[in-house]
């Protein structure tokens, strides 16, 4: 098992951080549309704050994981990948990499305008970004909600892509990422 890319594929540390911000921005959704759901009292303010904190490590893991991308190298797509799915490809990671840095801080701009705590699991809290302002609370609110669903759309991109590759194109695209799996050729 290799731990940093090379030319044939993504070494453990990326697929680690991969994988795990896969699982908790799945994570955040259920949470989101838990709360949703839920009528004001403790129980949706449990989820809330365990949506904050997890919203909170994903933007810490996202930055480790867009530094480790740039001191590293990262696999090329396929020779036979069309420029437009290349430039595809770049614009889409590029949204990927923004929206998993931007949506949490919404989140944390919008508890911050409406004077609701921030704390990581209950063992920090973290500063107000802003003073109390409804009017912030409302932007944020709505920015955040809309970041998410721009996510959700990005991410299914991204899934179809890696699919198309794998199951139309035949290639290692997605076997690069996969942990169990390692890839058959270079590129």
């Amino acid at each position: 098992m290799r731990w940093r890319n090379d030319a044939n594929g993504y070494g453990l540390i990326a697929q680690i951080f991969h994988w795990l911000i896969v699982a908790l921005v799945i994570t955040q959704f259920v949470l989101a549309n838990r709360a949703e759901d839920l009528p004001l009292g403790a129980a949706k303010l449990a989820t809330l704050a365990q949506h904050k904190s997890i919203g909170i490590t994903i933007l810490l893991l996202a930055i480790l994981r867009l530094l480790w991308r740039l001191l590293g190298e990262t696999p090329a797509l396929p020779v036979t990948t069309a420029a437009w799915q290349r430039g595809a490809a770049r614009v889409t990671h590029v949204l990927l990499y923004a929206l998993l840095l931007i949506i949490p801080l919404f989140g944390w701009l919008m508890s911050s305008a409406r004077n609701f705590p921030v704390s990581w699991f209950g063992w920090v809290t973290l500063p107000d970004l802003i003073a109390p302002d409804m009017q912030a609370f409302e932007f944020f609110e709505d920015a955040h909600e809309v970041a998410g669903q721009v996510l959700f759309i990005i991410a299914l991109v991204h899934i179809g892509a890696a699919l198309k590759h794998h199951f139309i194109n035949r290639d290692d695209v997605l076997r690069r990422m996969l942990p169990w799996s390692r890839p058959r050729r270079t590129y």
